[in-house]
């Protein structure tokens, strides 16, 4: 590809990717739903930042590096397997927030909730792939000017910020609405969804 791709052809990539549900989508939607908005969208918001960290890594080259180390790129996937795990565990064994005052019910902290974010997407070895086969192709060839690919990969950074912001966001306004009812059963098949991803995570790591 060359300096003349679109902008638009990034988006849709970024946005069927975005889309599919994953390690973040469960991450932010369980948060929203065991403590509340807030901490939905503080996890949105480590999970930005570790995109964000995905991309600028991904430009630098790291992601050929763990193609080159395989050991270093298995030991992401049982980090992130574990990790992952452990996330499932909490929300299941969080209470169900319900009732008219859920939304003012005591929550998990918005800085363990970005902390979290962040760390799930920055384990997530697939994104660093992502970033390096994909992101520096929509950069401008070699011999642009400094300002040319700066505002290139600053645009392509924002994209990639905003379609999280859209549709994790949305999730989370609709997860973290104060309802009449608990909401155990939701909150334990997030929970359920992570221990899935977790596993699956780890018998890719112990195929390879």
């Amino acid at each position: 590809m060359t300096e003349s791709n679109p902008l638009w052809l990034y988006f849709l990539l970024v946005a069927g990717i975005v889309a599919l549900p994953g390690m973040d989508m469960a991450l932010v939607t369980g948060s929203a739903l065991a403590h509340g908005r807030r901490a939905g969208f503080a996890a949105l918001g480590g999970i930005v930042a570790g995109g964000l960290v995905h991309v600028g890594l991904g430009v630098a080259g790291l992601g050929l590096l763990l193609q080159a180390w395989p050991a270093l790129f298995n030991g992401l996937l049982v980090a992130g397997a574990a990790y992952v795990a452990w996330l499932a565990w909490g929300l299941w064994c969080a209470p169900a927030l319900a009732g008219p005052d859920a939304s003012a019910a005591p929550g998990r902290p918005a800085r363990q909730a970005f902390a979290s974010g962040a760390l799930t997407c920055l384990l997530n070895p697939k994104a660093y792939l992502f970033g390096v086969a994909v992101f520096p192709q929509f950069l401008p060839p070699p011999g642009a000017s400094a300002t040319d690919w700066w505002a290139r990969a600053l645009g392509l950074a924002a994209i990639t910020a905003s379609t999280q912001v859209a549709v994790y966001g949305g999730l989370a306004l609709l997860a973290g609405r104060p309802r009449s009812a608990p909401r155990p059963h939701l909150q334990r098949g997030v929970a359920l969804l992570l221990a899935g991803t977790a596993a699956l995570t780890l018998a890719q790591a112990w195929r390879a």
